[in-house]
């Protein structure tokens, strides 16, 4: 009776002894899966590869570009639809080099130029949290159609050859620690410079004008460099932080469109630390100034009352008449008051001393007019209503006009072609076309080429003969 007795401390504590280590295993599996999390969250992966009402990750959002609509692809842990038969090498290439399992290339709408950056470890916690984190969906999205020669994935080899740098990132032992992560997340896994640079007509980022400003869609995504007037240098760290983690920065400026929804699925949930390392270092960014811009763009405008001038006036029967007073009165003062100054707490923002009405660029605020912004922050967010059912081309651009004139820049002007434009989705791209006309010169030297050579070998057979 008494030696089982004796033994169960024993057998106890080599129970102890035996679950301590896969406890500890189940630690560090649950830490890699948080982080892997935290740094798709930083990515903002779910941005590109969730379809509205769809589930995440499971692809089927149509991305826009100049080439044509990509469709974005499942990138839940199914091993039909998705990337669930991934080795962990297959999931590196696909970040950093660009290439599927099944050997295909992708287009840089997927921003696997700035993935490259990515570490090892950052690499391998977020196979795992895609593998075992993610609930895998067993929907296909339908597969991207790009019209010819951007169909042929085969041509991505030669651009990877012209400008990737499959290198991951070093730090700059010159700078702290807060600069160097800040620059990680920046060019790597916050891929900033995919909206924010322009880009040649290869599409590749202009890698001289870093931050200068891009498009995104219709949407133009501002120059974030350290220029004063026209970039960030004039707004404080502490402004940046305010607008990654808010939504906006209290008397600049405000997120929209895909900005907003950076805001909202990403930067919000970053650490304070990487808010604060990313402003660091983007006011490092050396700036890119454009002539257009002679003074800082959120500091155009003054508190103006247009609608006191319009009381006591009878409104014309036809709408496509009103002036851009009566429109501001009937659709914005509610909201914005009448001098434009916004509400008294600061939830609705004035509408002088403002990127989105000082910018000469006025694509921005037209898209605002038409859709609206719509984004949460924690518990409080934005529901700005759009005009595009209730305003004619010519009345938002008539609208826009009051607000540049008395609220933005006056040098900025807007037509109802360019509304008409932004409605229908941008000015159609001509890279198809030019890229096929390269195609036939090509082609035409080629054959220019072939002719010449047969032309010289033919001289030189007859010249032999005689």
């Amino acid at each position: 009776m008494n030696a089982p007795i004796r033994c169960i401390p024993l057998l106890a504590l080599i129970g102890l002894l035996v679950a301590t280590p896969a406890s500890a295993a189940d630690n560090t599996d649950a830490a890699l899966l948080q982080r892997g999390q935290y740094l798709a969250t930083a990515g903002d992966c779910v941005a590109c590869h969730t379809a509205p009402g769809g589930k995440p990750y499971a692809g089927g959002l149509t991305v826009p570009t100049p080439i044509g609509n990509i469709i974005a692809t499942n990138i839940t842990p199914s091993t039909t639809a998705g990337i669930g038969h991934y080795t962990e090498q297959q999931f590196r290439d696909t970040l950093r080099r660009g290439i599927r399992a099944d050997g295909r290339r992708l287009y840089p709408a997927m921003p696997y130029t700035s993935y490259a950056q990515l570490t090892d470890d950052d690499v391998h916690a977020l196979y795992a949290y895609f593998m075992h984190g993610v609930a895998p969906v067993d929907s296909k999205p339908a597969p991207t159609r790009l019209p010819f020669p951007f169909n042929i994935r085969l041509s991505m080899a030669a651009w990877n050859l012209l400008f990737l740098d499959s290198k991951p990132f070093t730090p700059d032992p010159a700078k702290g620690a807060a600069w160097n992560r800040g620059a990680y997340l920046v060019r790597g896994l916050a891929h900033c410079s995919t909206c924010h640079t322009p880009r040649n007509l290869l599409m590749a980022e202009q890698s001289s004008r870093e931050l200068a400003g891009g498009m995104v869609g219709s949407w133009s995504a501002p120059n974030i460099t350290s220029d004063a007037n026209s970039g960030i240098g004039g707004w404080s760290e502490q402004d940046l932080v305010d607008y990654l983690r808010l939504g906006h920065a209290r008397g600049r400026a405000q997120a929209a469109g895909p900005m907003a929804e950076a805001v909202e699925h990403s930067l919000q949930h970053l650490e304070p630390a990487d808010l604060q390392a990313i402003a660091t270092y983007l006011k490092t960014v050396p700036a890119q100034h454009d002539p257009a811009d002679t003074r800082p763009v959120d500091n155009w405008g003054v508190a103006f009352d247009g609608i006191a001038d319009q009381r006591g006036t009878a409104l014309p029967d036809d709408g496509e008449q009103w002036s851009g007073a009566q429109l501001y009165d009937a659709h914005c003062a509610s909201c914005h008051q009448a001098s434009g100054e916004g509400s008294f707490d600061g939830g609705l923002p004035p509408l002088f001393h403002n990127t989105a009405t000082g910018r000469a660029d006025t694509a921005n605020l037209v898209l605002v007019i038409l859709d609206g912004i719509r984004w949460q922050t924690g518990d409080s967010g934005v529901r700005m209503p759009g005009f595009a059912h209730a305003l004619s081309d010519h009345q938002v651009a008539n609208l826009a006009n009051y607000l540049t004139l008395h609220y933005g820049n006056p040098a900025a002007r807007i037509t109802a072609t360019q509304v008409a434009n932004l409605r229908a989705g941008g000015a159609p791209s001509h890279l198809v076309a030019l890229a096929r006309l390269a195609m036939v010169v090509v082609v035409v030297l080629i054959l220019a080429i072939i002719v010449l050579w047969r032309r010289r070998k033919r001289r030189r057979t007859s010249s032999g003969r005689a």
